[in-house]
């Protein structure tokens, strides 16, 4: 909880975090989880995460990992961490036959899109993410 908190102050946008533990708790761990998860330890101390969930390719038929969210404190950046935890991604997609691998970044995170791109990542440039929250979903949706 603590590692989506600190992502949450990076991106600029702590008002916007209102994650529970119980929440947390229960998309990771619940009956039905909706959530996984892969953390990065030092000294015993988790010092880094990867949130992700199943998506679908209608044009591969199979699924994806979309990766909500990737963080590791900013002391141990460039460690290797971000890199073995995105490495783990790839080896569960590898191993269970899906077709990619799929994050959206801050366009003005150039550290990471730097990083990414390092790994042989590529930009969706020509898309858009659209969202609806708050009171435009409750209307669409009554």
């Amino acid at each position: 909880m603590g590692l989506v908190e600190e992502l949450a102050e990076y991106e600029k946008a702590r008002d916007e975090c209102h994650l529970t533990v119980e929440q947390l708790r229960a998309a990771l761990f619940g009956p039905a989880p909706a959530l996984f998860g892969h953390v990065a330890e030092l000294d015993g101390r988790i010092v880094g995460c990867a949130l992700w969930f199943l998506n679908f390719s209608t044009w591969e038929g199979v699924h994806g990992i979309w990766l909500e969210d990737l963080y590791v404190q900013p002391a141990l950046r460039g460690s290797g961490l971000g890199t073995e935890l995105l490495t783990a991604l790839a080896v569960e997609c590898r191993e269970r036959g899906y077709a990619r691998l799929e994050w959206s970044v801050l366009d003005w995170n150039a550290p990471s899109i730097a990083f990414y791109r390092s790994l042989g990542a590529t930009g969706m440039d020509e898309w858009t993410t659209f969202r609806l929250t708050g009171a435009a979903l409750a209307e669409l949706g009554s």
